[in-house]
């Protein structure tokens, strides 16, 4: 998937991925989408509860070996 821009939150432990994604998104502009690289497997219930919260769109998560990436689009 294209993302805009990427933020590297691996190795961050609940709720820093879901604390750094916040603090990126508002950098963005409407329609951007963001990667979100995680090692934490708590950003698979997180996130989505974190764009049905400020009405961001949630693209998709992928989990390989242990590692999460996570696209979003910001809506507001």
């Amino acid at each position: 998937m294209k993302a805009d821009d990427t933020l590297d939150a691996y190795g961050l432990l609940c709720p820093m991925p879901i604390v750094k994604t916040a603090l990126k998104v508002k950098e963005m502009r409407v329609g951007q989408v963001l990667e979100i690289l995680a090692s934490d497997a708590a950003i698979r219930d997180d996130m989505p509860a974190w764009c049905k919260a400020t009405g961001n769109e949630l693209l998709g998560i992928e989990e390989k070996d242990g590692e999460y990436r996570v696209y979003i689009r910001k809506l507001k």
